[in-house]
């Protein structure tokens, strides 16, 4: 996600377009896309399960069976008042299938920001088995990581980390959940796959917005933390997908740059790696991400030292429906080799308001030599969804995207 305090709904308004995916894919309809049947209603006995209410004993178990291992991964020692204190350290989730890993590459999953951790992958706010079931249930091994900052992987290093406050319930319901009453943009009257309503007292949005809490506000730390034990954590579990909604598509773009002999492929649920810009609730913005795609320095060809010396434009007009780029000038916009060569999916909803501006990220990939997979849902059959597409009612179809993606480059 994006940092979900001013700009919430901006928060949700990161890719947008033109351009679909190869033949193969977009010629299916949402319908081929092979999911597993979900699993019966949880044995309940005639007691109310919905949200917080499903923890009572008498609730049946929606996931599917699973072996569970966690791990820290990277950290090192700084000095602090009663001696040294390690930061820099991730929390990393090991779930495996009861039988075995069927697929020979695992899924590393990368939450977005705004105070969301890594148990967002697991089951949804009104209780069906979320995404890192789904995918446990093909056969996948699922690693789960609680981004820098936040949540099992808090920084100790404080002065460096300061926290902010994650989304009140009020931020949600006009950025996530109940998009469609608002407005804000023309697409969002076309959201209606949230489950529940969307609103304060529903059992569903209750469970998601009170999974939100504190991070860190320091988005250049965080990178250089990820981009070091995110390298240590591939280089422990060998070439993987990488599966990144929202705020987590920067850590696809700096794993990539780094060490992208261990990154298979780069999945990416709307990504708010948005080039050199981050869009407001109206028309206009602030600047973000001054090497494009990250805070932090990539490896541009031919080679720059300041971000400075990247000539950058504005292209197209200004509309709600479809915002104006920030790109590289042309000709001679700049290369990232390194980001270009893995192999990389962009999905966008119908209703997000990424689909506004995801079109600046699908033209930015291809300034710097890349050739991005870019589906928009709607276009095969998949309609009415949000930023969260992958915790609304709908979610296995789009789960069943993603798996289709990711067999094709076997």
């Amino acid at each position: 996600m994006v940092r979900v305090a001013a700009s919430l709904l901006s928060g949700l308004a990161a890719l947008a377009g033109l351009q679909v995916l190869p033949q193969a894919l977009a010629q299916d309809s949402a319908d081929t896309f092979a999911a597993p049947p979900p699993p019966p209603p949880p044995s309940s006995g005639g007691r109310d399960c919905s949200g917080v209410k499903a923890i009572h004993p008498a609730c049946g178990q929606i996931e599917p069976p699973f072996r569970r291992d966690f791990f820290y991964v990277g950290g090192s020692l700084i000095p602090g008042v009663f001696g040294n204190i390690t930061v820099g350290q991730l929390h990393v989730e090991k779930l495996t299938p009861v039988n075995g890993a069927r697929q020979p590459r695992p899924l590393v999953f990368f939450h977005g920001g705004g105070g969301f951790t890594g148990a967002t992958w697991l089951n949804t706010p009104d209780n069906r088995r979320g995404f890192a079931a789904w995918f446990l249930q093909q056969g996948y091994q699922v690693y789960l990581v609680d981004q820098p900052g936040l949540g099992r992987s808090s920084s100790n290093d404080l002065p460096n980390n300061p926290l902010t406050a994650g989304s009140g319930p009020e931020l949600v319901e006009a950025g996530f959940t109940a998009i469609e009453d608002l407005a804000a943009y023309p697409q969002a009257k076309l959201h209606t796959q949230w489950p529940g309503t969307g609103r304060k007292g529903d059992p569903a949005f209750e469970q998601f917005s009170r999974a939100i809490i504190p991070s860190s506000s320091n988005r250049t730390a965080t990178e250089e933390v990820m981009r070091t034990a995110g390298c240590e954590l591939l280089s422990l579990i060998g070439p993987s997908y990488l599966i990144q909604h929202s705020y987590g598509g920067h850590w696809g773009i700096l794993l990539s740059n780094d060490c992208g002999h261990n990154v298979a492929g780069s999945v990416n649920l709307e990504s708010s790696t948005i080039p050199f810009f981050w869009y407001g609730q109206g028309l206009g913005g602030t600047k973000q991400r001054a090497w494009g795609m990250t805070e932090t320095k990539v490896d541009y060809v031919p080679a720059v030292s300041s971000p400075s010396e990247l000539q950058v434009v504005s292209v197209g007009e200004e509309s709600l429906a479809r915002r104006n780029c920030y790109l590289q000038q042309e000709p001679g916009a700049r290369k990232l080799p390194k980001v270009a060569k893995i192999p990389y999916l962009l999905l966008t909803t119908e209703a997000s308001v990424h689909i506004t501006f995801a079109h600046c990220l699908d033209a930015f990939m291809r300034q710097i030599g890349a050739k991005p997979d870019w589906i928009k849902l709607a276009d095969i059959g998949i309609k009415g969804n949000g930023h969260f597409m992958y915790l609304e009612k709908n979610s296995d179809k789009i789960a069943g995207v993603v798996h289709k993606w990711i067999q094709g480059r076997r």
